[in-house]
């Protein structure tokens, strides 16, 4: 069994749900940190789900500010995906950590 450790980003994201990362066919994956940085002089507030699951739901996020999402590591299975979204059009943006076991 291999074990690989990754980053996945997400740019500008907006009031659309994106799909910063999915779990590949016969892996497992441990996911380790993820970070969602404010890139506008507002606040802003995210939403951030794990297997269709809230994360967090419309957190606050100040101005030119982030905010680590996780306390704690989720295990997420094959098709497993993580999505992010803003109140706010072209807003944040992403970095998910992850650990895969191949």
């Amino acid at each position: 069994m291999a074990n690989t450790f990754k980053n996945f980003t997400s740019s500008s994201v907006g009031t659309n749900e994106v799909i910063t990362y999915t779990v590949a066919p016969s892996t497992t994956t441990v996911m380790i940190g993820c970070n969602v940085a404010n890139t506008t002089s507002s606040q802003i507030k995210v939403t951030v789900k794990a297997a269709g699951v809230h994360i967090v739901k419309d957190a606050p996020i100040p101005a030119e500010s982030a905010l680590s999402v996780l306390d704690g590591k989720i295990i997420l299975e094959a098709s497993d995906t993580v999505t992010v979204s803003s109140d706010t059009a072209t807003s944040a943006d992403v970095i998910l950590s992850v650990l895969e076991q191949t």
